[in-house]
């Protein structure tokens, strides 16, 4: 950025007060030490020294600049390695570069507010990247944008279980976008997606969850109800939703079996680990469908 004209005055008037200021004390030291007041050597050595001082400035100004130019080169030179990479990868660069020059926008013409909001955004994206690049991500509470942009994002399968922890969030506005967008992925990409939702005892499967799971099935996902009283082991389950085989989505409850935090996953033992369970408890839930009722008799 080029300094405005009353940005480079005072500078510029300094230089002058310390280059005159070092030739007066020249010619004023030269007058008390030399006994010839008419002596030339005093205005040589005045004009030196002054001469020395306003040269001595402008090597120091300059090394400021070319110390900051340094700087502004590895910059340049660190942006342009960055998105060498990003070309290279599977990542778009020119979504990387929109939201770059989107900030830098926002950096130029934003108010406070508005920067402090970019800020923060751009450092909770900074967050979600560094943890998917180590193999997992986390945020507080339920994520329900983070669910609904990876369905868009689906191709081949979506697999999910729904326990008590997740049951209120099928009244919800954000589960009909989500169910929308599940609609969408069946219909335009072929997505296959199972839904298996699991209660503790039998007197959990009201009319109600049956009615969610008819809903289910008419938007094309094929959904079950499972119940733990009837499995031999009675596992213990989780909310989670895997993604074509490689991304977890899991959502973790607090001591009150209330939503508390949703993590996404991309280890590969831990898609495994929920790759099978589901299976089983997939497997388990046709058995109790098949399976005879045993009613008793009074």
């Amino acid at each position: 950025m080029v300094p405005r004209p009353e940005q480079r005055m005072p500078k510029m008037f300094w230089r002058i007060v310390i280059t005159a200021g070092a030739a007066g004390g020249a010619f004023l030291l030269t007058s008390i030490l030399s006994e010839d007041d008419g002596n030339i050597w005093q205005w040589v050595a005045s004009i030196v020294i002054g001469s020395a001082a306003l040269i001595v400035q402008y090597l120091i100004d300059f090394g400021e600049r070319f110390e900051k130019v340094d700087t502004r080169f590895n910059e340049i030179l660190a942006a342009t390695e960055l998105f060498s990479q990003v070309d290279g990868s599977v990542l778009r660069s020119d979504e990387v570069t929109r939201l770059v020059l989107g900030y830098t926008k926002v950096r130029e013409q934003g108010g406070d507010i508005v920067q402090a909001f970019a800020e923060k955004e751009l450092g909770r994206l900074a967050k979600m990247m560094e943890g998917l690049g180590s193999g997992s991500a986390d945020c507080p509470g339920e994520n329900h944008e983070w669910l609904i942009d990876i369905t868009d994002c689906v191709k081949m399968t979506l697999d999910a279980t729904s326990t008590s922890v997740d049951r209120e969030f099928w009244r919800s506005g954000p589960a009909e976008r989500y169910l929308s967008a599940q609609e969408k992925a069946i219909k335009k990409r072929g997505v296959e997606i199972r839904r298996l939702f699991i209660v503790r005892t039998e007197d959990e499967v009201t009319p109600e969850l049956r009615a969610l799971c008819d809903d289910h099935r008419r938007r094309g996902i094929d959904a079950r109800i499972a119940v733990r009283a009837l499995m031999e082991s009675n596992p213990r389950v989780s909310d989670f939703i895997v993604f074509d085989g490689e991304l977890c989505h899991e959502t973790k409850p607090d001591q009150e079996n209330n939503p508390d935090s949703t993590l996404l996953s991309t280890e590969p033992d831990h898609i495994e680990d929920h790759v099978t369970q589901f299976t089983e408890l997939w497997t388990e839930a046709e058995r109790q469908q098949t399976a005879p009722r045993v009613t008793s008799e009074t």
